[in-house]
């Protein structure tokens, strides 16, 4: 059985987060298996279903995001499944916005749900599928941006993007890791890279707006 681990913070208030894409991730997955709703399970919801012929465990922790390592070894202790079989779906600062990576093992590039599997797992040797979100703009917070919904133009990209992002986790599941980076570890084309710089300057006009209107998860929750 395979572990799909997608982070974010629980709670209406923070669903349509940047920090949450890992959420929106596993809610595409659940709807392409058709699995049976969530239940709550050692602090994460779960839900098991088939997806290209694997048994997968579909998972997002209920515990905010900087200890979201608990939950999910709890779950992976329960059910033996070993950190080569769980993949991790989340936001990514140092990537364009939409933009994949796929790989397994390394750092936590400064995100704390990361930071908190590393300790929790006891291993970087999990799969991992980067979902790019972007920086703010210069001067910017990271924090509250990445606790800040996407903008309306990143919105209207959103669902394809989401469908991407679960069609490198079935690759994953399907063909393994290297077929699925040889897939998707793709950079942007430069026409895609100055849409992205016009929805940036667009976007930075509303910076402030944004994170005065956001509320924090808990002091270190993010990123």
């Amino acid at each position: 059985m395979w572990l799909v681990v997608g982070l974010g913070n629980p709670g209406r208030e923070y669903a349509g987060n940047r920090h949450n894409i890992g959420f929106g991730v596993v809610a595409e997955l659940i709807a392409r298996a058709k699995a049976p709703p969530m239940r709550e399970k050692f602090g994460a919801e779960l839900a098991e279903a088939t997806l290209r012929g694997q048994r997968v465990l579909l998972c997002k922790p209920m515990e905010f995001m900087n200890v979201s390592g608990q939950p999910v070894a709890r779950v992976a202790k329960f059910w033996k499944i070993p950190p080569a079989e769980t993949i991790v779906v989340h936001d990514d600062l140092d990537l364009p916005f939409g933009q994949l990576r796929l790989g397994a093992g390394g750092g936590h590039g400064g995100n704390n749900g990361v930071r908190s599997l590393l300790a929790d797992l006891g291993t970087p040797d999990f799969l991992r599928v980067r979902f790019g979100i972007g920086r703010p703009a210069p001067g910017g917070d990271a924090a509250s941006y990445v606790l800040a919904d996407f903008s309306r133009a990143e919105q209207k990209d959103l669902p394809d993007l989401r469908m991407l992002a679960a069609d490198a986790v079935e690759e994953i599941l399907a063909n393994g890791l290297t077929a699925a980076m040889n897939r998707f570890n793709k950079k942007k084309d430069k026409d895609a890279q100055k849409s992205e710089k016009s929805t940036k300057s667009e976007d930075s006009e509303k910076t402030d707006k944004s994170d005065k209107k956001t509320k924090p998860a808990r002091s270190g929750d993010a990123p």
